[in-house]
């Protein structure tokens, strides 16, 4: 029951590292086979060698009629499902396959394969005439070897298992020819033998017996009863014995399809015909096809299908309406053209997992990997049959045909979910009949997720600050990391990397939540102890493999001011010291130092020093700590001296203490290092604002001294221009003047301090406002000269060939006084 064709290779791109070859492999099996009956195994095939590897796994990728054959996916054993009736599923097609393409893989290759199991025929039918007994009319004119059809015996089965043979008994007057149609099926016609008399016998009855070729044979019978008719003079007649026609599939109920006209040169009712067929017309014929009664058109009644039956044979009778009615047949056949009426279908086999439409694959496949199957079918035949396959979508897939009918999709690049998670593809199968039709499937395409990101942080070092003397559990910061990749791929925790901080875990002294990144303290920290603490927080994701990233932390320990001074000279006993002091000590004697010291940082470590003396005796240096006399000691008076000293740090709020300093007054001789001249608080207050009086008149001078220079250009560049226009009037003025020579010399001249001239006021162009604005500019000039000159006389300004030198500050007083004369000149100017 097994047997192999020959093998077609088709070269194909493999899901895995070896090249994989496409063929087809050819069974067959006999109908009406028990379930399970086993019809081939494909792992024991040759084609599975041991160089390769045994397959290890076969799926279906397209089954026609996939109820009748399993595939068991461990070694590809294919057996019967459930019982093939071949006439049920192929009826009279001389080739019954049932085709399968799938395909097996093993650890290293990949194999497409086509597999057809031809279903063989047995000799399951009998065969059966349409009705028990077969009516027939014979003119007992006919002549001999006049030609009467018979209903044909129908057999499900084919070639030999059909009906080969008709036999005749018991008769001398009729005999069978038996002939083959074009559909390669037998049919008879009873063949007078003999002149028939019907006053001698009117009937006749036959046996008629069919049978097939099968082995053993099976057969029926049916009783043919033949009426002899009285003599009726002309029988109609057929232009031709037989026709051939062609039919659209697609043509409409309705459809004339050929027109069938005899004959009859009778007169009367003799020669009246009507059409009809005959009595052995199946009733599948009866049900596509009518014959109009009158005019013998063949009438298409009900839609024909190429795909279902190619041809129709039956035959039509004309008989006329004589009292013995003589009739005539013609046959015919009706060829159907196939037409482009069916859309071609599309089926997809995902080779990956599959749910509610989706294929999901992993974003790790390699290029070149197969995702799926494509089948393609059309039962059109010819070019209406013939198709082609496009896919729209991403670049990153592609079509690779494997065979006639089949394709697959494979990846033409590397695929990454995180850049592109879903594609939504789109195969059009369009035919080549014209006009063509087209089907449109949608394949949508997930991505699964592979650990193939680790997570990241925003910066590789985060620095914060925290203040000390914090509660317990006090938050500190979060830290935050990513992981682009999805499920627990991309869940990301958090962890510290151990380490000793003071001789201790770390894990002492802070904690890290393993899911949100939060960063708490676990206890308080002290600044004083702990200025920093440096830690490696690791995100990890819980993909398999794992994958993690290190960032570095920096936590600045903030101070507070939380420490109080502490007085470390002179040394107190319950927070009091006693000091010897000489009662000769001068003015400004430096009795002793304090010094103080602070933990803290900062400004909260910064001191300063004040003290409580009732007999205002004492006065204290605020920042350095030292206590000097403020005056001489009067042993009288002075009786138990002692002050207060208070340190005070700068902090918010400020921190302090105090100590309580007694002093015991001695007779001893100060030592000469022991006398220091300090000024005291109020001389120190009259050198702060002399300090400040000098730096005040200083910037008061540099700003008059860049005025001086101003005025100075600007006087310089006038003067220059009133010379220039003094020079063109004198020249003007000499001319005039040679006129008025004896006039100018009767008169005394003018004064030169009062600056005016005693001219005619009749002189042209010349006029006594003009000589006063000449005679103003030079008075002008001669202030500012002399203010020079008074500062130059001062050595407060010094000139070099009219450019300013310097500043001299040997007599401050006089620069200031010319300054002031300079500048009361400004607006003159």
């Amino acid at each position: 029951m097994l047997g192999v064709s020959e093998i077609t290779p088709v070269l194909l791109l493999g899901l895995y590292t070896s090249l994989c070859l496409g063929e087809t492999l050819h069974f067959y099996t006999n109908e009406e086979e028990a379930p399970g009956t086993i019809i081939a195994v494909l792992s024991h095939h040759p084609m599975f060698n041991s160089t390769e590897g045994p397959a290890t796994n076969f799926r279906v990728m397209k089954q026609l009629n996939s109820t009748f054959i399993q595939v068991r996916e461990s070694d590809g054993q294919l057996s019967i499902k459930e019982r093939i009736d071949r006439e049920q599923i192929c009826r009279r097609s001389p080739n019954c396959v049932l085709a399968l393409d799938l395909f097996s893989f093993s650890k290293d290759a990949f194999r497409l394969i086509t597999v057809k199991v031809e279903v063989r025929d047995i000799n399951d039918n009998a065969p059966h005439f349409p009705s028990p007994e077969m009516h027939v009319d014979v003119s007992e004119a006919a002549a001999v070897g006049t030609r009467i059809p018979l209903q044909m015996a129908v057999d499900e089965d084919i070639g030999l298992n059909s009906v080969q043979d008709y036999l005749i008994l018991g008769n001398s007057h009729f005999g069978l020819d038996v002939q083959t149609r074009a559909d390669g099926l037998k049919y008879a016609d009873l063949i007078l033998m003999k002149e028939l008399d019907r006053e001698s016998q009117a009937f006749y009855r036959l046996d008629l017996m069919a049978s097939d070729g099968g082995s053993p044979p099976l057969s029926s019978s049916t009783t043919v009863i033949v009426r002899v008719l009285d003599f009726n003079d002309n029988s109609p007649t057929f232009q031709k014995s037989s026709v051939t026609v062609d039919l659209l599939e697609n043509a409409p109920t309705g459809h004339l399809i050929v027109d069938l006209s005899a004959t009859d040169p009778d007169e009367g009712a003799n020669g009246e015909i009507v059409y009809g067929f005959t009595a052995q017309v199946s009733q599948e014929v009866r049900e596509r096809f009518k014959i109009d009664p009158k005019s013998g058109g063949v009438i298409l009644k009900g839609a024909v299908d190429f795909e279902t039956k190619h041809l129709y044979e039956f035959d039509v009778q004309a008989q006329d309406l004589g009292p013995n009615p003589l009739t005539a047949t013609c046959k015919v056949t009706v060829n159907i053209i196939d037409v482009n009426d069916n859309a071609p279908a599309i089926t997809v086999t995902p080779l990956t997992s599959f749910d509610h439409g989706v294929a999901y694959i992993t974003e790790a496949a390699a290029k070149d990997t197969l995702i799926a199957l494509i089948s393609t079918s059309d039962r059109d035949s010819g070019l209406n049959g013939k198709v082609h396959v496009i896919l729209y979508g991403q670049d990153h897939f592609k079509l690779q045909q494997a065979n006639k009918d089949s394709f697959m999709i494979v990846t033409t690049s590397l695929l990454d979910r995180e850049t592109i998670a879903e594609y939504n593809l789109t195969l059009v199968v369009e035919d080549m009949g014209v006009p063509s039709m087209k089907t449109i499937k949608k394949y949508t395409i997930r991505l699964t997720d592979e650990n193939d990101n680790a997570p990241f942080f925003k910066k590789t070092i985060y620095e914060v600050s925290f203040p000390e003397n914090n509660a317990p559990g006090a938050y500190i910061t979060t830290v935050s990391a990513r992981d682009p990749d999805a499920g627990h791929n991309g869940k990301v925790s958090y962890r510290l990397l151990d380490a000793k901080i003071m001789g201790q875990s770390l894990s002492t002294f802070v904690v890290i939540d393993v899911d949100s990144g939060v960063l708490r303290a676990v206890r308080s920290l002290d600044y004083e102890k702990l200025k920093e603490l440096n830690l490696d927080i690791e995100a990890y994701d819980h993909g398999v493999p794992k994958h993690s990233t290190r960032t570095q932390m920096k936590i600045n320990i903030t101070d507070e001011n939380d420490n109080h001074p502490t007085i470390t000279s002179p040394l107190l006993e319950n927070g009091a010291a006693d000091i010897l002091l000489p009662v000769k000590a001068p003015q400004n004697y430096l009795v002793f130092r304090m010094k103080a010291t602070d933990a803290d940082d900062g400004a909260n470590s910064q001191l300063s020093y004040t003290l409580q003396d009732k007999h205002k005796l004492f006065t204290m240096n605020r920042d350095t700590g030292e206590v000097y006399l403020r005056r001489r000691i009067n042993p009288v008076q002075d009786k138990d001296l002692s002050i207060v000293v208070a340190v005070s740090d700068n902090g918010r709020p400020s921190l302090s203490c105090n100590a309580t300093i007694r002093f015991t007054l001695t007779d001893v001789t100060p030592l000469n290092m022991e006398i220091v001249m300090h000024p005291s608080e109020e001389e120190q207050h009259q050198l702060d604002l002399s300090i400040i009086f000098i730096a005040v008149l200083s910037g008061g001078c540099s700003l008059l001294l860049v005025a001086i220079l101003f005025v100075a250009c600007s006087c310089k560049r006038r003067s220059d221009q009133a010379k220039q226009r003094s020079t063109g009037s004198a020249v003007e003025t000499k001319e005039r003047l040679l006129n008025t020579t004896a006039q100018s010399k009767e008169r005394p001249s003018s004064s030169p301090d009062s600056c005016q001239q005693s001219l005619n006021t009749e002189t042209e162009n010349l006029s006594v406002s003009s000589t006063r604005e000449q005679c103003g500019e030079l008075h002008s000039a001669s202030s500012v000269s002399n203010a020079f000159s008074l500062l130059h006389s001062t050595n407060c300004i010094l000139f070099n060939d009219n450019y300013y030198i310097g500043l001299s500050t040997k007599s401050t007083l006089s620069c200031l006084v010319g300054l002031i004369l300079l500048i009361k000149m400004i607006p003159v100017l």
